[in-house]
């Protein structure tokens, strides 16, 4: 059931196939490997797609790839959640990554009044790029150890629920 619902969700390997950007990563794209389904697979794309959405970084796909690349995850899985951080919801993350970072720091958090400009955004990442990273590691350490752990238990349980079906239906 859960395999079920993660097909629907994940994009196909022709539509990864379109992005003009992940072509550097050639025919390891597709390694069939890399588009399998499989508890550990899938535990570690969760893994690695929650600590590539929380990177303050441009290029977060490319990072995600890689990383399921060398980690042998699940490649379209690891690539569609980095889309966690939208446009919508990335400043929310990213101001509480960067109240994180300031707090872990012991420093006070400068008040920030955000605006959309090119000229704001080199001027603030002065004061708070160190603060920004050090809590968007923190937070994509935290959220790819509990998209492990949880995907990882959600398979078995569900693996042993189906078992003890077949059980009881192979008692009657």
């Amino acid at each position: 059931m859960l395999k079920k619902r993660l097909r629907k969700w994940i994009p196909t390997p022709g539509k990864l196939r379109q992005h003009q950007s992940l072509k550097i990563f050639g025919s390891w794209i597709e390694e069939t490997r890399l588009w399998q389904l499989s508890r550990h697979g899938t535990a570690k794309a969760f893994a690695i797609g929650l600590y590539c959405a929380m990177l303050p970084i441009p290029g977060q796909m490319f990072i995600a790839v890689a990383l399921a690349i060398i980690f042998t995850a699940n490649l379209p899985l690891s690539f569609a959640l980095i889309f966690i951080t939208n446009p919508l919801t990335m400043p929310a993350i990213f101001y509480g990554a960067y109240k994180l970072g300031a707090w872990l720091m012991g420093t006070r958090p400068i008040d920030v009044e955000f605006q959309a400009s090119w000229t704001w955004f080199t001027h603030s990442i002065e004061e708070i790029w160190v603060p920004l990273v050090i809590g968007s590691q923190v937070l994509g350490v935290i959220f790819a150890l509990l998209g492990y752990v949880l995907i990882d238990t959600l398979w078995r349980a569900t693996i042993r629920r189906q078992w003890r079906a077949r059980q009881r239906r192979r008692r009657q």
